[in-house]
């Protein structure tokens, strides 16, 4: 398998990855330069996949880079999570997706229609599956947790989860019991997931890390 490394330059990360033989695959437009033997090849998927992407703003093509030697992908101010893809079926967030190893497959995942219309994501909403087995990178805004949920749900706010595993159940409410609650807690509604399986999530970004710290420093001065 490829190896993965996230790197840190004048505080934006970046992702290099070093091959050896070997092939992985990217988001599109991630590509920012190759050293070694590598090619490049993007296959055109069907036109029913076509369409799903359109209807889900999903990159269709996703390049793929294989032989030895050196990619570099473009670098943000938020960061990556490497993990680890074994036999499990994940489903990403959209805009989640960023690299994996060709051992990773690729694929799409429908959310019901209605949930997807009470979580604003319109009617349709479809987003990256991946399965298999190898290595995956995800773009993430801040520190990534693994959460193992049992038989239990967890309610969170907007979009804080970036991925889960296919078991988990995805649905929207309201976080309080009555009506009268639900209008004073100033908190519309929330998305609920409910085990058995794992989640990833991101409730801090690393702007409010370097914030903290700089206040911290600030503090600090006599």
């Amino acid at each position: 398998m490829a190896h993965f490394e996230v790197q840190e330059l004048e505080r934006q990360r970046y992702i290099r990855i070093l091959l050896d033989s070997e092939t992985v695959r990217a988001e599109s437009g991630a590509f920012s330069y190759m050293r070694g033997k590598i090619a490049i090849d993007a296959q055109i998927p069907s036109p029913l996949t076509m369409l799903k992407c359109a209807l889900s703003n999903e990159p269709f093509i996703r390049p793929r880079y294989s032989g030895t030697g050196e990619v570099f992908l473009n670098s943000t101010f938020g960061g990556f999570h490497v993990f680890d893809v074994k036999g499990e079926s994940w489903i990403l967030e959209n805009g989640a997706y960023w690299c994996s190893d060709d051992s990773v497959r690729l694929g799409l995942y429908r959310e019901g229609m209605l949930t997807s219309f009470w979580a604003g994501e319109g009617l349709v909403d479809y987003q990256t599956h991946i399965s298999g087995t190898g290595k995956a990178v995800l773009s993430a805004n801040g520190p990534v947790e693994e959460m193992e949920l049992g038989d239990e749900t967890i309610a969170i706010e907007d979009k804080v989860l970036i991925a889960r595993t296919e078991g988990v159940r995805y649905s929207v409410g309201r976080p309080t019991r009555s009506i009268f609650s639900y209008w004073l807690s100033g908190e519309k509604k929330v998305r609920k997931y409910r085990g058995p399986g794992k989640v990833l999530l991101v409730w801090t970004p690393y702007f409010n890390q370097r914030l903290a710290r700089s206040l911290g420093a600030h503090d600090s001065l006599p």
